[in-house]
């Protein structure tokens, strides 16, 4: 079946944090799963700018084809700064958040389904933000939607749509980053 996975960036990271994994692995595990190779991938993010060596080169990374990577697209976005204050004590501080991801996710998912460039969507995102694309995707594009998050934090709203259901939890020890 062709499928594309579109990727929190984000969401994915803060899995890995807590238990590292290797995107080519979880890509080769995604495409077993599916049955044939993913038509393609996309990676959106938002990065400082100018973005770190360290974050280049994981870019770069990702964007190189198997096996040395996972093949996969980029959309990144700048960081924005957020001016913030205090309630309690009227200290102001800058704190840095991403703005523009979850539309660039929304917009692709449509986007894509719109012209057919799929029949199965993979989903790595949490947010129930996405839940009225998942819906046009699914009911008036009739499309089947896959979504693979973890267990702490993947929102009812989006599981609810899910064709299925894949837990990164269950993935691992098939996806952990070695060394």
């Amino acid at each position: 079946m062709k499928a594309v996975w579109i990727i929190d960036g984000a969401y994915l990271f803060n899995h890995g944090r807590l238990r590292p994994f290797d995107y080519l692995k979880l890509r080769l595990e995604l495409e077993r799963l599916n049955g044939s190779p993913i038509h393609e991938a996309f990676y959106l993010n938002s990065t400082r700018d100018p973005a770190t060596e360290a974050q280049n080169a994981f870019h770069t990374w990702l964007k190189s084809a198997p096996p040395r990577g996972p093949k996969i697209r980029m959309q990144l976005y700048r960081l924005k700064d957020l001016h913030v204050t205090c309630k309690h004590c009227g200290a102001e501080f800058v704190r840095e958040v991403q703005k523009g991801v979850d539309v660039g996710i929304a917009t692709l998912m449509v986007k894509m389904a719109a012209q057919e460039a799929y029949e199965r969507l993979i989903l790595s995102a949490g947010d129930g933000d996405f839940e009225d694309a998942i819906s046009y995707v699914k009911s008036d594009r009739l499309k089947e939607v896959w979504i693979c998050g973890s267990q702490d934090n993947l929102s009812p709203d989006l599981q609810s749509y899910a064709d299925k259901v894949i837990w990164l939890e269950d993935l691992h020890p098939l996806i952990d980053k070695e060394g």
